[in-house]
């Protein structure tokens, strides 16, 4: 006999993990099935990994219960951001204080975060180690194949398996890409200048490179290179580096004292065609990727989780089908709306940038010294960030 639940979701990272708690506290018969183990319990050592947590992200969160959880020495604030392509005193600065607001984000680690949601989930909601070898998916319901042999039936399905997803590819969604061919290079720092508290980005020919304020007084960069230059760069000794680095940031953080291991990850644009066919869903990077030059990937797939489980848990309680095509399609609308803005923007920008004559990077470079007196646009550039 197979298995029943109301909601299977698929997927056990940020995204998923949220998405599971939610619809569990909004009073849905949910599982969270996960292929790797249970998350490991953070160490010491900060992860390599972070993210940039927007104030709407966090209050979200908050109403899960998570950010309440996590240790607030591990949590990055971030009030103001400068961004620069060719001088920093022609830098673009924005501030949470123009429009009231306490802070523009946080740097938090993944694993910590990753950490803290698993935690909040009930006994028996999530199953590591499950693996989803096959799908049969249509218009009245879902059946999922599992590795060790048992079978789920759920009435609807939420893909969160990431950019690679299993289950968009079965299903035959199409979707549009681009290969950036850049490598991000990750690493933490130790500076001469303390952070303030302020993130800075600067717009390279390779790339842009973010300097991003971590809790215990060190930044986290975020380099966007071509792979040849990037591996380079990891294979360099840490002087060599140190001092690459602190060109690259026209010296504005002082000497680099000391770093963490370097990492790569590939770097990619992503958009599914569809973010949802019959009883499956699409949510986070298994319907979008985007250029972590704005840091809002993250926060594009908690924006999705909140959206979907609000229109679900608005839908059970007036009484009606939660899992009706108009109500799915009416999801999939308004998330197209927003994560198509951040994907259009963030290549635009990574395309004027890299691509630039030098004509061009001086009329960026201006372009960006005249949007800092606009106070206006500034404004809503703030609210767009953090949003």
């Amino acid at each position: 006999m197979a298995e029943r639940c109301e909601i299977a979701v698929v997927g056990g990272g940020v995204v998923g993990a949220a998405t599971t708690l939610a619809l569990n506290q909004a009073g849905f018969d949910v599982r969270l099935l996960e292929r790797s183990a249970t998350p490991p319990t953070p160490g010491e050592d900060y992860d390599p990994r972070v993210y940039a947590i927007s104030p709407a992200s966090a209050r979200w969160l908050r109403e899960l219960g998570v950010w309440q959880a996590m240790p607030a020495n591990r949590l990055g604030t971030y009030e103001s951001m400068r961004i620069w392509e060719s001088s920093p005193e022609k830098a673009l600065s924005l501030d949470a204080a123009d429009i009231g607001g306490a802070a523009l984000g946080w740097i938090v680690e993944q694993s910590q975060l990753l950490s803290a949601i698993w935690a909040a989930l009930p006994a028996g909601v999530a199953e590591p180690r499950c693996d989803v070898t096959a799908a049969d998916i249509d218009a009245d319901g879902a059946t999922l194949r599992l590795a060790d042999g048992r079978s789920l039936q759920a009435e609807l399905v939420i893909a969160a398996e990431g950019a690679l997803s299993p289950l968009r590819e079965r299903a035959g969604i199409a979707t549009a890409e681009r290969q950036y061919e850049q490598l991000a290079l990750v690493t933490h720092l130790r500076c001469e200048r303390a952070h303030g508290g302020v993130a800075l980005q600067r717009f390279l020919p390779g790339g842009p490179l973010a300097f991003l304020p971590l809790a215990d007084g060190r930044r986290s960069i975020v380099w966007s290179l071509p792979p040849d230059e990037a591996e380079a760069l990891c294979a360099q000794p840490a002087e060599a580096f140190h001092q690459a680095l602190s060109a690259a940031i026209q010296f504005e953080v002082g000497v680099i004292g000391e770093s963490s291991p370097r990492f790569t990850f590939p770097l990619r644009l992503l958009h599914a065609q569809q973010y949802v066919k019959d009883r499956l869903v699409l949510i986070g990077d298994s319907a979008h990727v985007v250029h972590p030059l704005a840091g809002q990937g993250v926060n594009l797939g908690l924006g999705d989780a909140s959206a979907l489980v609000s229109e679900l848990g608005a839908a059970r309680g007036a009484g009606n089908d939660w899992t009706s095509a108009r109500l799915l399609r009416r999801y999939e609308r308004s998330r197209k709306a927003d994560n198509l803005e951040m994907l259009a923007l963030t290549d635009a920008l990574d395309r004027a940038f890299r691509g630039g004559s030098a004509g061009l990077s001086k009329v960026l470079d201006l372009g960006l010294s005249l949007l800092d007196r606009v106070d206006p646009i500034k404004r809503l550039l703030i609210r767009r960030a953090i949003s």
